[in-house]
């Protein structure tokens, strides 16, 4: 009981298809993979460098503001980064060059003066 060759050629044509969704998939089911793999490459290398440059308490202090403005924080290490690169930081960075640093780094704050009539 076999179908005509119209049948035959349409089954053939559904399971190209079908294999080549499937194909799709899985190649991007590995880039998709690979990304996340060099993501974790690169935060790695970051960490590793933020540990060459800071001491424990400049960590610490650079973690408690991840806590509370992780984009800050982002641009620190950004600018950490930056620096330990170009060969700019001589020895560790401290607590208190952190301190002097984040001053330098965080945004003026804003001064509402609201005068009474």
């Amino acid at each position: 009981m076999s179908g005509s060759p119209d049948d035959d050629d349409e089954l053939e044509k559904l399971r190209q298809e079908r294999m080549e969704e499937l194909q799709d998939k899985a190649g991007g089911e590995q880039a998709e993979e690979q990304m996340e793999a060099q993501r974790q490459q690169a935060e790695a290398q970051k960490q590793a460098i933020l540990r060459q440059h800071l001491t424990d308490g400049a960590r610490k202090r650079l973690n408690t503001i991840r806590m509370s403005k992780p984009q800050f924080a982002e641009q620190v290490e950004q600018q950490l980064i930056a620096l330990a690169r170009s060969g700019r930081i001589q020895g560790k960075i401290d607590e208190d060059k952190m301190r002097e640093l984040l001053k330098e780094l965080k945004p003026d704050s804003q001064d509402f003066n609201i005068r009474r009539r």
